[in-house]
């Protein structure tokens, strides 16, 4: 394998920008957040990692996925307390401005346990589907593309927190939570339990980022083949729509998603090229 300089890459000059930047928030809200002073140590612990471990190139190359995760679960922590509202009666209300009324009650009354299996199983399969694009570069051996992939993917999650942050949204099946449940056929249930798990205590509806970075998923797989590609062309649209359907997000947060995707698709080369600037 070849050896490649431990340098600074870009992927590593957003990740340590994003993690300063959330270290201000937690010096400055440190009275209100709970365990501020185990996340301080988390933040530097994991800086001294990211600077410390960038001679090994597999960690190199692979470290943003954990730390991008780790950052997800602390937005969890840092919004209730920093923010102190949601604004599901805005996005819900910006819905029914767009639409006439809530598009999730478009769908109450023509429920379709075998659309609502595969839009669950779709939707859960959304990390999967982002990281194979980073899997297959990586076999494939192209590296300068896995290492502009994983920029684009590094900056695309971290771009959709700030939103969060921003935007503290929680989703319909919160808001509305009135309405009867989906049901599916065989798999559904469990993969809607995990979720819940995974996600219930998070404000990460707006912008999308299943809208967000599966379009950006998409726009990579290029690197890969073409078969590839024209699989993430299939893909991409049943998720999007998925999200709506299943009653995670409003269509405000996917219209913001995939806003937010073109616009890194377009800035995201210049950005690159800036940030991997030899000298600073």
């Amino acid at each position: 394998m070849a050896q490649v300089k431990p340098e600074w890459w870009p992927v590593d000059k957003v990740i340590v920008a994003y993690f300063l930047f959330n270290t201000v928030l937690i010096v400055i809200w440190f009275p209100v957040i709970a365990g501020a002073a185990w996340l301080l140590a988390a933040h530097v612990l994991a800086l001294a990692a990211a600077v410390g471990f960038r001679s090994n190139f597999a960690f190199h190359c692979w470290y943003p996925l954990p730390y991008v995760s780790a950052c997800y679960k602390e937005m969890a922590i840092l919004i209730p307390p920093i923010r102190g509202r949601d604004y599901d009666a805005w996005a819900s209300a910006v819905d029914r401005a767009l639409w006439g009324t809530d598009p999730t009650l478009w769908m109450v009354g023509k429920p379709n346990a075998l659309l609502t299996e595969f839009l669950q199983i779709a939707y859960s399969l959304f990390v999967p589907a982002v990281l194979i694009v980073a899997y297959l570069l990586w076999r494939q051996r192209k590296f300068a593309e896995f290492r502009y992939y994983a920029f684009l993917i590094a900056l695309g999650f971290l771009a959709s927190y700030l939103g969060y942050l921003a935007v503290p949204v929680r989703g319909p099946r919160f808001w509305l939570h009135d309405l009867p449940p989906l049901h599916g056929l065989w798999l559904t249930r469990s993969l809607q339990d995990t979720l819940d798990r995974l996600e219930s205590a998070h404000y990460d509806c707006f912008p999308s980022g299943h809208t967000e970075l599966t379009m950006l998923a998409c726009w990579g797989s290029r690197l890969v083949s073409r078969k590839w590609f024209y699989l993430f062309l299939g893909y991409t649209p049943c998720i999007i729509f998925a999200t709506v359907y299943l009653r995670y997000h409003y269509t405000i947060d996917v219209l913001a998603g995939a806003a937010l995707a073109l616009v890194l698709i377009w800035a995201a080369p210049y950005a690159y090229a800036a940030a991997g600037k030899r000298g600073h």
